[in-house]
């Protein structure tokens, strides 16, 4: 459904927000890949007021960021070059890393931007568009996956790209009202998180050793039930570019993340109900998919490169993530995991 928003040139000429972006890093492995995704910040047509790079429990990295950012330098470059480095203020993981993003921003708006990718340079433009309509709490763009042997692979289905965190083929495309946005390339309004809290901890992504996600997912549910009547889009000209190394290539990896996937989505369940936790997933699940594996038939009975891998892979993709979910159902009855919303600060308003 089509969300209501102001024309372009009407949203441009109102008054627009501070924009904070965050970044949140944890490994040297990616330190090229770091200072790419800041530069394109900075190169922003509409200029952040900060960085934040907020780095997870690895001190080699947060003082080697220190000194390629050298604090209170950066403020004599102009609009939107300040660079602040942070240490994860709260237990390691990407949740964490985000609250502590929150908690220590100036703007109006946080925006999220994920390590290993770079943003277009109209990038905060259109988010700040969205912005012009009050109702407006929360703006997703647009993830292109940048594969690094040059091309997707054959077999791989584009309606699971988000296990390479890219937008994936079922979401509508324009700018449109989602349940939720996605949290690698996203913006809040700073009353979000004092509405509901920041993201949950113990949901989503520890470094590489758990593939996990649905943080944003989980967050976004509880930003509706606090704020009845708020509005959370998704604009396809907010476009990132994240790259997609070797080894996410591989079946392995689909497999993996898929299964981690169903995990992830049983956490949020716990946390917000199977009903609304799970509202998307069921049309995806029957509308989006068995259409991806008609496609990949199709092209295997043309003789087209990679249908039956395709269609293959869907299958497979599914029966993991319900596996996950299955077992990520059960440990959570055991255990009697809940989840309550990480707080997070008022920010230092400037």
């Amino acid at each position: 459904m089509s969300a209501p928003a102001a024309s372009a040139d009407s949203a441009a000429s109102a008054a627009s927000p501070a924009f904070s972006v965050v970044i949140c890093a944890y490994t040297e492995d990616r330190w090229e890949d770091i200072l790419a995704a800041v530069s394109s910040v900075r190169a922003q047509s509409r200029p952040a007021l900060e960085t934040l790079l907020v780095v997870d429990h690895n001190e080699a990295l947060r003082e080697r960021l220190l000194k390629e950012y050298a604090q209170g330098e950066d403020r004599e470059h102009g609009a939107g070059r300040e660079v602040r480095v942070l240490a994860n203020a709260g237990p390691r993981g990407l949740s964490a890393g985000r609250n502590t993003g929150i908690a220590a921003s100036r703007g109006e708006v946080v925006a999220f931007l994920d390590d290993d990718a770079v943003a277009e340079r109209d990038w905060l433009r259109h988010f700040a568009e969205g912005y012009a309509d009050p109702a407006v709490v929360a703006v997703g763009g647009r993830t292109v996956p940048v594969w690094a042997s040059g091309r997707r692979p054959d077999w791989f289905p584009e309606e699971f790209d988000w296990v390479v965190g890219c937008t994936y083929r079922g979401l509508p495309p324009g700018r449109v009202r989602v349940r939720n946005v996605l949290g690698g390339n996203a913006s809040f309004r700073r009353e979000a998180f004092t509405a509901a809290g920041g993201f949950a901890t113990g949901i989503g992504r520890d470094g590489d050793r758990r593939p996990l996600g649905g943080e944003e997912t989980e967050l976004c549910i509880r930003l509706s039930r606090a704020r009845p009547g708020a509005v959370l889009l998704i604009d396809d000209r907010a476009v990132i570019h994240h790259r997609v190394p070797r080894p996410r290539e591989h079946f392995a990896y689909f497999r993996t993340r898929t299964y981690a996937e169903g995990l992830s989505k049983a956490l949020v369940a716990r946390s917000v109900g199977a009903q609304k936790g799970l509202e998307s997933e069921r049309r995806y699940a029957t509308r989006v998919l068995p259409a991806g594996v008609v496609r990949g038939l199709r092209d295997a009975v043309l003789a087209r490169p990679g249908g039956a891998g395709r269609a293959g892979a869907i299958v497979a993709g599914v029966l993991s993530a319900a596996g996950g979910y299955a077992v990520g159902s059960v440990r959570a009855r055991r255990s009697g995991v809940a989840f309550s919303p990480a707080p997070v600060g008022e920010g230092a308003h400037g």
